[in-house]
């Protein structure tokens, strides 16, 4: 690998966790609130300072609906930043 690829975990000072999906059946997740999701995830990537995914955990509910089986995903991504963002308090969203 070389160095240029390297990330410098040393830097990182704050993570911000944002969770994209959703796993409880009787709470589903409507098409405007995963959206939402995925707009902090990219905003946390694109603006400055842009954010590192540094890991993720995800999680897998199946669950059987009368003879209907149902799988629903949760992805929650651990991103970096080397210093914390301001527009993270100014949107309520720390």
């Amino acid at each position: 690998m070389h160095n240029e690829h390297k990330r410098d975990y040393a830097k990182i000072h704050y993570v911000k966790t944002v969770t994209v999906g959703s796993v409880n059946p009787n709470k589903p997740l409507s098409e405007e609130a995963r959206k939402l999701q995925i707009e902090r995830l990219n905003r946390c990537l694109e603006e400055s300072p842009k954010g590192t995914i540094i890991g993720k955990d995800i999680s897998i509910g199946r669950y059987m609906i009368g003879e209907h089986e149902l799988t629903m995903q949760q992805t929650t991504y651990h991103i970096g930043f080397v210093r914390k963002p301001l527009w993270i308090e100014e949107s309520g969203d720390a």
